[in-house]
């Protein structure tokens, strides 16, 4: 491997692996989000704690850590080293080594990622999400439905580099969501604004 990508991918998972929900909540004084619902740090989490400001802050700071990688790398190396970058920091997102590679499901940052290196299939992964979230009000199923998608619009694009590379992390969020699939399945899975595990 090129050191260019060595230290692209190194560089995007540290990014990544900072756990924005976990350190916002306690700066808030609202404890170990880790703690609370699902356990997840992720931003639908910090939204069960009832401060939607702190919630939307771990939104765009989580989809922050995927396109800060991608644009710092693509300035700095090149676009090889960018979507790595952005990937990697999805996995130090999800696999953060600072609290036992236990991390988030990847969501916010892999949409940070998709609107940095191609903002029209960003923008159709997140209006995905959000038709989803509106008829049918789960917000796994959304994203779930949003990253399953990002792939053929970046196909159709004619962008096959970030094609493969959302596919990647598109099966990666379908296991990460693996608890959230079961429980859709059964029809057990909360709904937007409800208080069962996301």
């Amino acid at each position: 491997m090129a050191p260019s990508l060595a230290a692209a991918g190194a560089a995007g998972y540290v990014l990544g692996s900072i756990p924005c929900g976990l350190v916002l909540t306690r700066v808030a004084g609202l404890g170990d989000i880790r703690k609370v619902g699902s356990g997840n740090i992720g931003a639908t989490n910090v939204l069960r704690t009832g401060n939607k400001a702190l919630a939307l802050a771990t939104l765009l700071l989580d989809g922050g850590k995927g396109a800060v990688a991608f644009f710092f790398f693509a300035w700095a190396a090149g676009p090889d080293e960018a979507l790595l970058a952005g990937v990697a920091a999805v996995l130090g997102h999800n696999f953060p080594v600072w609290l036992g590679f236990k991390g988030g499901k990847g969501v916010a940052t892999t949409l940070g990622l998709l609107l940095a290196a191609a903002w029209p299939v960003g923008v159709g992964a997140c209006l995905t999400w959000l038709l989803v979230a509106a008829l049918f009000r789960f917000s796994s199923l959304a994203a779930l439905v949003a990253l399953g998608m990002a792939p053929l619009y970046a196909f159709y694009m004619g962008n096959e580099r970030l094609a493969w590379a959302a596919l990647l992390l598109a099966v990666l969020s379908f296991v990460r969501h693996h608890a959230n699939i079961r429980r859709l399945l059964k029809g057990e899975e909360s709904r937007i604004g409800g208080s069962k595990k996301a």
